[in-house]
């Protein structure tokens, strides 16, 4: 079983067909984590996580399902792409009560996963800092196989900076 992390984003879809090429025929899990409303309000400024538990903001619940429906339809999506590419894909959805990170290895651990692939967005310096990093955090406390695959567009800009930096070595 392959856990493929999944938002949709170009670095995603071409962990899909990485995973394809890599494995074809693997039973995969597609897994997209949608943030629960009361989640995303408690990291805002001044933490306003209470209101949205007090009902003020409006219908939690229904913006819950919502979320969580978008999700679904997400994975489903990442699912339908990972079968395009020789997957035996299925779509899942997990909630984020901390980090993306967490939510990807905890389902992984569920799901005795063999290993977890997942895109990345090739930040670098002050923006891998500021935004944080899933797949590096994913890395950094997995406890099985994690293949991390970069977008084509990143995998082409590390490619000329790696020439450039021969030419100016030679």
């Amino acid at each position: 079983m392959i856990l493929i992390g999944y938002d949709g984003s170009d670095d995603a879809k071409a962990a899909i067909v990485h995973a394809g090429s890599l494995c074809p025929n693997a039973t995969t899990m597609v897994l997209t984590v949608w943030e629960p409303f009361a989640t995303m309000m408690e990291r805002t400024p001044g933490g306003l996580g209470p209101l949205a538990l007090m009902g003020d903001i409006g219908d939690v619940g229904e913006m819950n399902a919502g979320a969580e429906r978008a999700a679904l339809e997400c994975a489903q999506e990442g699912a339908e792409l990972a079968q395009a590419a020789g997957l035996q894909a299925s779509a899942s959805t997990a909630s984020q009560n901390t980090t993306i990170a967490d939510a990807i290895l905890d389902r992984a651990e569920k799901l005795a996963a063999d290993a977890i692939v997942l895109g990345s967005r090739g930040l670098t310096g002050i923006g891998s800092v500021l935004l944080g990093s899933v797949s590096h955090r994913v890395v950094q406390h997995a406890d099985r196989t994690v293949i991390v695959v970069p977008a084509d567009a990143v995998a082409q800009r590390r490619r000329h900076r790696r020439e450039a930096t021969k030419h100016v070595a030679a």
